[in-house]
């Protein structure tokens, strides 16, 4: 499994409808190196590196009607068994479990209010093999506009511990693997509130943060490789966050931590 606990995040991808861009971007932006043998019969999955470790990968659309965003996969020693579980809970299974030879078994599957995430079984490809340094995935978050129900559902799938975050305004909760103690210092990622800054329109969904050394300064190349700054930097209890969206539109955020 890679050494990642059950419902840990241990990946991330972003499908794209230009790979070319995709790396000419995130290489400039992340510093990222990129695989030079992407096969085909992988769709061209192309690994993203940061200091010679992976780190993401960057997928090529096959259907232009496939969404173009970040995803997140959680771990698990058993794919099959976990889709069941995600069923009875009731998620949906968007992509049923498959082999991927040699590197491992992956799904995709949805929670009851349609946020999407991926699950991977590790075999070859381990997953993430950097993370938490500048450069490197950092965090995740749902958010949803229906708070209980998807604290019942990823508590109940994955055993996550939650634990509210105090002293805020915002309906936070933090996520800690199943059996540890629940808090800041174990924390992998959590669940937020899609309060009415949102639109309407926009449905439950994952964000992925990236660590990096200077968050304005991310941002501020961000916009000039042609991307957007959707939430301006600013400063958090963890440090300074922005929210940003590529040249091709998918959205990721960037944590300077503290």
């Amino acid at each position: 499994m890679g050494g990642f606990p059950e419902g840990a995040p241990c990946w991330a991808d972003v499908t794209l409808p230009d790979l070319a861009a995709g790396k000419r971007f995130y290489g400039a932006l992340m510093g990222w190196t990129f695989d030079d043998d992407a096969e085909e019969r992988y769709g061209y999955y192309t690994n993203a590196f940061s200091g010679g470790k992976r780190v993401a990968a960057l997928v090529p659309k096959r259907d232009g009607r496939m969404p173009t965003a970040w995803g997140v996969y959680f771990a698990t020693p058993d794919a099959s068994g976990l889709a069941v579980r995600i069923r009875a809970a009731g998620g949906q299974l968007v992509r049923d479990p498959v082999q991927v030879p040699p590197y491992g078994t992956m799904a995709v599957a949805a929670d009851p209010g349609g946020a999407v995430f991926g699950l991977w079984q590790a075999a070859g490809h381990t997953g993430f093999e950097k993370s938490g340094e500048p450069g490197s995935f950092c965090w995740t978050e749902v958010y949803t506009r229906d708070t209980a129900q998807a604290d019942r559902f990823y508590e109940a799938v994955f055993g996550f511990e939650g634990r509210d975050l105090d002293g805020t305004d915002d309906d936070f909760r933090m996520w800690s693997p199943a059996g540890s103690e629940p808090g800041p210092d174990t924390a992998f990622g959590g669940r937020s509130l899609m309060g009415d800054t949102f639109p309407a329109e926009m449905p439950d969904h994952f964000l992925v943060y990236f660590a990096v050394g200077d968050c304005d300064a991310t941002a501020a190349t961000c916009a000039d490789l042609g991307g957007r700054v959707t939430t301006r930097p600013f400063d958090m209890a963890h440090g300074r966050m922005a929210v940003l969206s590529d040249d091709q539109g998918a959205s990721f955020a960037i944590l300077q931590k503290e």
